[in-house]
């Protein structure tokens, strides 16, 4: 292939086409699991993490909720995956050989999300929240001022992490904030860009902006615990006796069960099994069995 701007722009539309054939052919998991919140600046605050409105009989005024001073903040990072092309195998007509690697970068770019949000569910153990304590903690602090108690969201144990989750509410237990989303771009200028004229390649590249963090923590409990009738029972009768500052029940209820490949079966075979042991099973389809690769 002859090197002129003509047919640099030829590979940059078609290799365009592969990461967009790709970015578009994945089907992501973190939908069900995050909540999408457009960006617009370097970071988003949620001042109203932590309240759960309720309607009360209007009697005197209004009683307005106030906002958390320390607003939990997510900040929008910047990302990028970068590939080059050199230029003899363009000269050489070998350009296409190339295609996969751009496919390969846009199924990346497809599944970024997923390993983001999943590796901060993971991360939950250690990461805090917008009350100042790690996502999944023992001691979450509940009430009114000079009234709080503490609950836990974890399970403890020291063996693999599977988590239950309530997904039924429009904020979901993680949050993507959506800043700038997966752009392709190149450096493809025909013979004056620095990258050709000093290592004879043409370079290829991907990037985005986002922020990734959770939601509320009443939505998710974690466990390290052997999945069993009985730690399974606790983990889901926890989650749906959680209140709220003002003491009332919030009316969690888990529908999902994310498990990494390690426990997925085990998971499976407590949960969607209608007889164990010749007796019936009390835990027979009560949560949906999903299995997230990310979280092994």
């Amino acid at each position: 292939m002859i090197i002129n701007q003509a047919n640099i722009d030829f590979l940059n539309t078609a290799y365009r086409a592969n990461f967009q054939r790709a970015l578009g052919g994945v089907a992501p998991m973190w939908g069900r699991f995050a909540t999408e919140v457009p960006s617009s600046t370097s970071k988003n605050v949620y001042a109203w993490l932590g309240q759960f409105p309720k309607l009360r009989e209007w009697i005197g005024d209004r009683v307005i909720q106030s906002l958390r001073a320390d607003g939990y903040e997510i900040s929008n990072k910047p990302f990028e995956s970068t590939v080059s092309v050199p230029r003899p195998a363009i000269e050489d007509d070998q350009w296409n050989v190339y295609g996969p690697l751009m496919e390969a970068m846009g199924s990346s770019a497809g599944y970024f999300n997923d390993e983001e949000l999943f590796a901060l569910l993971n991360a939950g153990f250690a990461t805090k929240c917008f009350d100042g304590q790690y996502f999944f903690d023992t001691d979450h602090p509940v009430g009114m001022p000079g009234e709080e108690v503490t609950v836990s969201n974890f399970g403890g144990g020291s063996g693999p992490a599977w988590f239950l989750l309530d997904l039924s509410r429009s904020l979901k237990p993680l949050i993507l904030q959506t800043r700038k989303k997966p752009e392709f771009v190149s450096k493809v200028d025909a013979r004056s860009s620095d990258q050709v004229f000093m290592r004879n390649e043409y370079t290829y590249g991907v990037d985005l902006r986002a922020g990734f963090g959770y939601g509320f923590w009443q939505l998710a409990y974690a466990s390290r615990q052997t999945i069993n009738s009985t730690n399974v029972q606790a983990a889901y009768t926890a989650m749906t006796q959680l209140k709220s500052n003002e003491g009332r029940l919030l009316g969690v209820k888990p529908q999902v069960m994310a498990c990494g490949p390690s426990t997925y079966f085990a998971a499976r075979a407590l949960i969607e099994a209608q007889v164990i042991d010749a007796t019936s099973n009390t835990l027979y389809k009560l949560v949906e069995i999903v299995n997230v690769p990310w979280l092994d």
